[in-house]
Parts: C-alpha cells; structure tokens; sequence
C-alpha cells in the first residue's frame, strides 16, 4: 500500500494566502511563494493553492503566481480556481502546475472533466468537491460555498471517477477550520465507492486527528492548513508521531 501523504494546503486570495473557518472570517497568513517553499524543506509530500476567488469572480487563476511557485518548488503542486475549459488548464500546466484542480467550472460542465483528462490524462485532474451535511445527506456547493449545486456527494464523486478524474478532494464545509476532526463516516464512504485516491480536508486540529484519518478510513491523503500556517503542528513531527503510530508515511 502507498505510504499516506501529507499535503498543505494554500487557499490564495489577492496574490496573498488566506485562512478562515468554515469558508468565511477570511484571514492573511502570509505569501505564498514562502509559505510553500518552507512546506516543501519541512517535508510536505506535496501542496495545493487554491485561488479561492477566481471562480466567484468568473476569472482564471494567476498564471504568473504559479510560474513563481514553480521555480522555487521541488515537490508537486496542484493549482486550482478559475478553471473552466481546457486552455486554463493549459495555461496552469505550461505556468508549472504539476495538476489542475476543478470544482464549480466541473459541476456547472461536467464535460469538463471528460476533455482534460482526455487532452492531458488523467493524472493531471483533480476534481475537488466542497460538501455540507444537510439533513442527514450531503450537498455539494459551487464558488468558494456559496452556492448549493443542486448535486449529491457520492454521487458526484463517482460521476466525476467515471468521467477521467486522478483523484478527489473532498472538503467537509462543516468541518472546515474548526480543528475538530475530519468528516470520518463521509470520507470512508467516498474512498469505499472509489478506485482512484482521495484526499481529505476539513478538520484537522491535532495529530490524532491525522492518525485517526488513515486508521478508519480509506482515504490516500490528507490535507491541512490552518494547523500548518498557525504552527500548532509542524510536518517534522506529525510524520515522525504517525510513523510511531504504524502509519505509513514518507519520512
């Protein structure tokens, strides 16, 4: 079995990175140029920025940010935001991007999916889903939680699987930036109805929230940020912490 990965996540707003808790009470932590080449010393297996406005604002995310990003990174990065055909994702490729990540542009075309996975493989799209426990199921949202989608999670996940998709990111909305554990139950179920790898998001407060993750789950990765920017935990000793665990992780 892969050993789990462990990625920080970037959420980029303005050219600078952000943090808020359940997708509002935006904050600057920092640039995130600096903020990824520390990541990527410290030993993040890989990274993911989001450029969290640029689908809400119907624009493409910055390609001269990631170009930036590129030349100082030697870990993969995933740049999602603002992707809506197949020439943003070529521009984000070309800029440097190891994957793009799609989520409203996807919902709203599903086609999507099908013509980059089909134009670059599979391997380089990433379709992320952002999804709220509403009486008793799950809905996805669209531009940044802003609006509901009119679709079902595991259903989502799966049409996304069977259209091309690499992987998929899941972020439980409820869960986001509280710090109280992933959305365990959900997340199970996402990898269990799936062949290719998920990420986790939302949640993570301390480093049993990690080791709980990969013990109860499926899941291939998890992803974090708030606990990263803040500094409540660095990559050094959750590795070392979950590896004590029996946890498989690259050390």
């Amino acid at each position: 079995m892969p050993a789990k990965r462990i990625i920080p996540c970037l959420d980029v707003k303005d050219g600078k990175t952000v943090k808020g808790v359940r997708f509002e009470d935006i904050r600057d932590v920092g640039d995130p140029v600096e903020m990824g080449k520390r990541y990527s010393q410290a030993g993040a297996d890989e990274l993911v920025y989001l450029d969290i406005t640029a689908s809400h604002e119907k624009r493409q995310s910055l390609p001269d940010l990631v170009t930036n990003i590129a030349e100082h990174l030697d870990i993969p990065f995933t740049v999602g935001g603002g992707v809506r055909n197949i020439k943003d994702a070529e521009v984000l490729l070309e800029a440097g991007a190891d994957k793009i990540s799609v989520n409203s542009a996807a919902v709203r075309s599903p086609e999507l999916i099908d013509q980059v996975a089909k134009h670059f493989g599979s391997q380089f799209i990433t379709l992320a889903i952002d999804a709220l426990e509403v009486g008793g199921g799950w809905q996805v949202y669209i531009n940044g939680g802003r609006i509901g989608a009119g679709k079902e999670l595991f259903s989502w996940a799966r049409e996304g699987q069977e259209r091309g998709c690499g992987e998929i990111l899941f972020t439980s909305m409820g869960h986001d930036g509280a710090r109280r554990g992933y959305a365990l139950e959900a997340l199970d179920e996402v990898s269990r109805r799936l062949s290719i790898p998920v990420i986790a998001s939302g949640g993570a407060g301390v480093m049993d929230h990690f080791a709980g993750l990969f013990r109860y789950t499926g899941v291939d990765a998890a992803l974090a940020a708030s606990v990263f920017h803040y500094g409540q935990i660095t990559l050094p000793e959750l590795k070392h912490y979950l590896n004590g665990q029996g946890l498989e992780v690259r050390i």
